[in-house]
């Protein structure tokens, strides 16, 4: 079953001479529980891809489905909704809130909506994420990959059915990177969920099931990954 349906996407910014078309009929259907690697040079259209597939940006023309809902025929507040309860974000900068502790970063969109965090699924993840010495950390405390791995954590926590990665791993070491990137993989096969990860790294791109790639707002679909 396709958990995400990109139809026909285009995104033009400007008008007239100005007009920049940063994506140009974009089509494609992710099933379940895929992990799907987005590769690009800088400018590609990437970036605003996984935007519009995340609802914060808006298409010029066609449609996107999650889970079999056109997301933009939505009105605006219930699309907020269903973007808190349905599409988890990790960002290469990691957006983690200073003067919140590790613990409390991660649970943060939980109580956003209103809701008690399942205390059980905490503790699962703070250990899959190795930061359950950490849990009572400020952001400031730790390294970037501790940090990276917290902001994954938010990421789960409210069991959304679309992960969106963009360059989790640009700020990141070598070490680091692989490490986040095995953390992803592990999050697409035991939750079932499907991750979309950004990344100018075509090594890090290997981990994934499935390899897209955009350039000039046109996208390719290399097919899945061997080995």
């Amino acid at each position: 079953m396709d958990l995400l349906e990109v139809r026909a996407v285009s995104k033009i910014y400007g008008s007239g001479d100005a007009a920049v078309r940063a994506l140009n009929n974009v089509s494609f259907t992710v099933p379940k529980g895929e992990f799907v690697a987005v590769v690009g040079e800088s400018g590609s259209g990437k970036s605003t891809l996984l935007n519009i597939i995340g609802a914060i940006d808006t298409p010029t023309d066609g449609k996107v489905f999650i889970d079999g809902k056109d997301i933009f025929a939505m009105k605006e507040s219930n699309l907020t909704v269903f973007r808190r309860r349905n599409i988890g974000f990790i960002f290469q900068s990691f957006n983690l809130i200073p003067e919140l502790t590790v613990e409390q970063n991660i649970i943060f969109p939980v109580l956003l909506d209103y809701q008690k965090p399942d205390r059980r699924y905490l503790e699962e993840l703070l250990t899959v994420l190795d930061l359950k010495d950490r849990r009572s950390h400020l952001p400031a405390q730790l390294s970037g990959g501790q940090q990276q791995r917290a902001a994954i954590g938010r990421a789960l926590i409210t069991r959304p059915s679309l992960i969106l990665a963009d360059e989790p791993t640009g700020n990141l070491d070598t070490q680091n990177s692989s490490e986040v990137t095995a953390l992803l993989k592990e999050a697409s096969q035991k939750y079932a969920q499907t991750i979309i990860m950004i990344t100018h790294n075509r090594a890090i791109s290997q981990a994934a099931d499935r390899v897209l790639q955009v350039s000039d707002g046109v996208l390719t679909d290399f097919g899945r990954c061997v080995g």
